[in-house]
């Protein structure tokens, strides 16, 4: 099935601090390409790995699930843990619900954590009927392209497939019931106006995870990477890492 153009995965290897970028739902590593740009270009091995399904056609997505994106950056993950003595992981909406779920999963292998604007909880209407409109209904508009700054496009599906989204339930059930595992540091960049993640999600963070650093984001709506706040992102999500790795930042 051919890419999107600009749907491309990035790797980039540099020294011994690695970061796993996830990418969020419907969406693609466009989304974060400059991010990891950003953090390669300060001598960081950044992987940016486009989860299956992602980039192609809604159609394809429908007939993957949230168990093959997790193994899609479960693989990035061991792969960068073979080269790099810290490792952090970062992702935004879904893809900062998998860079925790990893986090649950693989403790402190995980230097820390970087979500923007994190989706782990259900409440979107129309998801909460996903399950059922599955059966019936192939796709529903899209929630992409949330971005305040002019001129900036997120490179995402027009169309949400039913059937992907339907799985995502049972991921926010399980992130949300081991978040007591994260006890890695957690650096949490909110959109105060978003139109696509509710705030419920930071909240439950906020309660459940009592170490997260949460940084409210006033001029980005979801897509916060590539809007207005995201040069705030990047030097924030750099000082993080200078902050908790084991080992010295060392620019290329």
């Amino acid at each position: 099935m051919p890419l999107m153009p600009g749907a491309e995965p990035y790797h980039h290897r540099a020294g011994q601090i690695g970061v796993l970028l996830c990418h969020g739902f419907t969406g693609t590593p466009q989304s974060l390409r400059p991010w990891g740009e950003f953090l390669a270009a300060h001598g960081v091995s950044v992987s940016l790995p486009r989860q299956p399904g992602h980039g192609t056609t809604w159609q394809e997505m429908n007939r993957t699930r949230w168990e093959d994106w997790y193994a899609e950056v479960e693989k990035a993950f061991a792969d960068l843990q073979g080269r790099c003595p810290d490792v952090f992981v970062a992702g935004l909406s879904l893809g900062g619900c998998l860079a925790l779920r990893l986090a649950e999963v693989h403790g402190p292998a995980i230097a820390g954590v970087i979500a923007v604007n994190p989706s782990i909880a259900n409440d979107v209407p129309l998801l909460k009927l996903a399950p059922l409109l599955k059966w019936f209904v192939p796709s529903v508009p899209g929630v992409a392209n949330d971005v305040k700054k002019p001129g900036v496009s997120e490179l995402a599906y027009t169309r949400t497939p039913v059937k992907a989204a339907a799985s995502l339930p049972a991921l926010w059930s399980l992130v949300q019931a081991d978040l007591a595992k994260v006890t890695q540091p957690l650096l949490v960049f909110h959109s105060t106006e978003d139109h696509v993640v509710k705030p419920t999600s930071v909240a439950i963070i906020r309660a459940k995870v009592p170490q997260a650093t949460i940084e409210e984001l006033s001029d980005s709506y979801h897509v916060a990477t590539l809007d207005n706040d995201a040069d705030r992102i990047f030097a924030g999500s750099l000082d993080f890492i200078r902050t908790h790795a084991s080992v010295p930042l060392q620019r290329d």
